[in-house]
């Protein structure tokens, strides 16, 4: 970009800007921005250089990341389903009835999480390490809790021989050629199923109230819902939710 910078020490306020400015100009989303910011910060306080970089992401013009893109939630049954071998099958049953994402449905052992009441699943089956529970509310999980108990003995999903890289990339193929090809989109239904099991609504994406439409009870409901489903879906921030149910979450109506 035409900086020269003799040693790491040299870095300033307006190389940052001017780096940021190049990126937005090749129209990185916001996300990808805030992304790239966080490495900065990193490297910046490695470097004892820290201080140039704004903290505030809002500092530097970036927009506020969006997690809505519409309403993505998937159910798949049918002919599409059945025409999955059976470990497939409860594969893909078991993200749209625990919002497991795919690694967790194939590494899970269903006779170490089966506690009953819900899944306790371990962190090494889960994104980012983070153990997690998932409640077993609905007679449908209980039965497909058994099936998958029933196939998979003591083990998981994975068919005996076979690597979980295989099996991933076996399910995929298979999937796609299927016509299933939004398998994410399972997570985002389980997702909204919660919402309304928990509130007795359905929730923005699905049609329900956007928050600026709800009441006083209704905002506090909308707020408890999606604590549990941000925590039964392996996330860490009430916001993520938004991507799955739809309305921008203020923060407000807390209880």
């Amino acid at each position: 970009m035409g900086y020269k910078l003799p040693r790491a020490r040299s870095l300033k306020d307006k190389h940052i800007r001017a780096l940021v400015a190049q990126w937005q100009g090749a129209g990185l989303s916001p996300g990808t921005l805030k992304n790239r910011m966080s490495w900065v910060r990193w490297w910046a306080g490695s470097v004892r250089r820290g201080s140039v970089v704004p903290k505030q992401n809002d500092t530097l013009e970036i927009a506020s990341r969006s997690t809505w893109k519409g309403n993505r939630a998937h159910i798949t049954t049918g002919e599409r389903l059945t025409a999955l071998p059976d470990w497939m099958q409860l594969a893909v049953k078991m993200q749209m009835a625990f919002g497991l994402r795919l690694e967790e449905s194939l590494k899970i052992r269903p006779e170490l999480a089966d506690k009953g009441d819900h899944l306790a699943l371990k962190a090494s089956w889960c994104k980012g390490g983070r153990a997690r529970a998932v409640p077993v509310t609905h007679p449908r999980q209980r039965a497909l809790l058994d099936a998958m108990r029933e196939h998979c003995g003591g083990g998981a999903l994975i068919p005996l021989g076979a690597s979980y890289i295989e099996a991933r990339k076996a399910i995929e193929r298979a999937t796609w050629g299927v016509g299933i090809r939004n398998m994410h989109g399972h997570r985002h239904w389980y997702a909204q199923w919660r919402y309304q099991a928990i509130t007795g609504a359905p929730s923005p994406a699905a049609g329900g109230k956007t928050y600026e439409n709800m009441g006083k009870e209704e905002r506090a409901a909308d707020y408890r819902a999606r604590l549990a489903i941000s925590r039964e879906l392996g996330h860490n921030r009430v916001e993520i939710t938004d991507a799955y149910l739809g309305g921008r979450f203020a923060g407000r109506g807390k209880a």
